[in-house]
């Protein structure tokens, strides 16, 4: 099938994953011809806003990249470049309270995330790993009840599937698990997505969502994909992003980002 592109004058703004879609999980860098492209795009007038699972705390890999805004944990959180927070949706206290007397019994390791700081109770061999891939700092370790002092916006939780629907049905009814990865899950305040956050822009810059791309290769993205006017998922992602998005572009070594951008700016470089 051949790849749809539209038009620069389509398109009024981009919604881009970061981790294997920008960031290159080699390199933990962004390929200069992906900065140069979104550069390019920018310039043209389209808004460029990231779309990250990760908390703000843990976004420190976009290098000189500018953008326009960002949504984070999946569009719980999303704000304006000057600061401005047009969605703030934090983990509902209770379920903190829960999760610390559950985790009494049955520990599992975690990272908790506010908007402007991060912790972890303990790290596993399996938190360090993921940690190390993703080329995040490990947070400072506290005791696991400081959570209930914060507004926690995020939790990355190393649990595998079969504790998630135990712990998600008992002890954190009003979140939602977002796992792109085995290991571990991001929980987020339910009724957040990607897609959610998406909608929460365009009402603020009022742009038609039928005017809008987005780029991805997650589970978390697919939603997103699916929900802009031209979604594209890398040649990087797992076959079932690969099956369920509208389109698929080169990986993100292969520059797949960039390698559309360009196509869709032909005519105006």
């Amino acid at each position: 099938m051949a790849l749809l592109i539209p038009d620069i004058n389509q398109v009024k703004a981009i919604f881009l994953d970061i981790d294997g879609t920008l960031v290159s999980f080699k390199t933990h860098t962004i390929p200069q011809t992906t900065l140069d492209a979104i550069s390019a795009v920018r310039r043209a007038g389209v808004k460029v806003i990231i779309a990250t699972g990760r908390p703000l705390p843990f976004v420190d890999n976009l290098g000189s990249l500018e953008y326009d805004g960002i949504m984070t944990v999946n569009g719980a959180r999303c704000q304006l470049t000057d600061g401005t927070v047009i969605r703030h949706d934090p983990i509902n206290h209770e379920d903190l309270e829960h999760l610390v007397e559950y985790c009494k019994d049955r520990p599992i390791s975690m990272a908790f995330t506010s908007a402007d700081e991060a912790f972890m109770n303990y790290a596993t061999d399996e938190f360090r790993e993921v940690f190390t891939l993703l080329d995040i700092k490990i947070p400072r370790q506290l005791p696991l009840e400081h959570c209930l002092d914060m507004d926690i916006m995020q939790l990355v939780m190393f649990f595998h599937s079969e504790e998630e629907e135990e712990v998600m049905k008992r002890v954190l009814p009003h979140c939602s698990a977002h796992r792109w990865h085995p290991a571990f899950a991001d929980v987020i305040s339910r009724g957040n997505s990607k897609q959610d956050g998406a909608d929460t822009f365009c009402k603020y810059l009022g742009i038609p969502v039928s005017q809008t791309m987005a780029f991805g290769d997650g589970g978390n993205d697919v939603g997103m994909l699916c929900h802009v006017g031209f979604g594209y998922a890398m040649g990087n992602s797992k076959p079932s992003v690969l099956a369920a998005a509208p389109n698929v572009t080169d990986t993100v070594d292969n520059n797949g980002v960039a390698k559309v951008l360009i196509e869709m700016m032909k005519e105006n470089l």
